[in-house]
């Protein structure tokens, strides 16, 4: 069936981690690095992540976003000590009051702008804290988007399949007209496969080679494979 419809994650897809907040935390207890390394390790940090979200572990707990953070510090060469966790309690606190993934995807609005003009819905579904359709509008990004879905404000989180079924009749589509684009592999592309949708996932610095489904560098590249499909 023809394509009709994207479908994008939020955090680390269409907005990105900020990573200078993590710099400045551990700057804070002594430990220096450039951010570009601290991108480094948390790429590394979803990879490893993920096996720990496939069985079932809400990406919303506060458990697992310090295992995370934890996977960041580890590859950093830093001890998980009294140093890493005052560093963490800032982190968390910044996460709590602003969200930690606030930074726009410099590719977005052009992306998002060329589906558009191919007459593709566009919509997001994100695991969130109900804070993602206020800061999408403060960047200007809400306009390309026929709804948000943010799972605090829903009450399902992915990989349920019940919050891409919701997506899919907000969008007016069926399952095999519909493509998600995400960056984890147990949420965002066992969730949207296990309603029937195909899925893209992004991998930044090559790192997911192991799993079963198309990949892309960025933001751009994911557009490039769903604009291939509707030639």
């Amino acid at each position: 069936m023809p394509l009709k419809a994207v479908l994008f994650d939020a955090g680390n897809t269409v907005v990105l981690i900020n990573y200078a907040v993590v710099v400045e935390a551990l700057a804070a207890e002594g430990l220096e690095f450039e951010e570009a390394r601290v991108r480094e390790a948390e790429y590394r940090a979803r990879v490893r992540l993920d096996p720990i979200l496939a069985q079932r572990n809400s990406t919303e707990s506060p458990n697992i976003f310090q295992t995370y953070m934890r996977f960041v510090c580890e590859d950093l060469g830093v001890e998980w000590g009294a140093a890493a966790e005052r560093a963490f309690r800032r982190i968390a606190e910044y996460n709590r009051e602003h969200n930690l993934w606030n930074q726009p995807n410099p590719q977005a609005r052009g992306v998002l702008d060329r589906l558009q003009r191919r007459n593709l819905v566009v919509g997001m579904i994100s695991n969130s804290d109900g804070s993602i359709e206020r800061m999408i509008t403060e960047q200007g990004l809400a306009p390309y988007f026929r709804f948000v879905l943010d799972s605090q404000v829903v009450g399902v989180e992915k990989p349920d399949p019940r919050i891409f079924q919701m997506a899919l009749e907000l969008a007016g589509v069926g399952p095999a007209e519909a493509v998600y684009v995400g960056d984890l592999y147990s949420i965002d592309v066992v969730g949207s496969r296990a309603a029937g949708l195909d899925a893209i996932l992004l991998d930044p610095a090559g790192l997911w080679g192991h799993v079963d489904c198309p990949k892309a560098r960025d933001l751009s590249e994911a557009a490039g494979i769903v604009l291939q499909r509707l030639s």
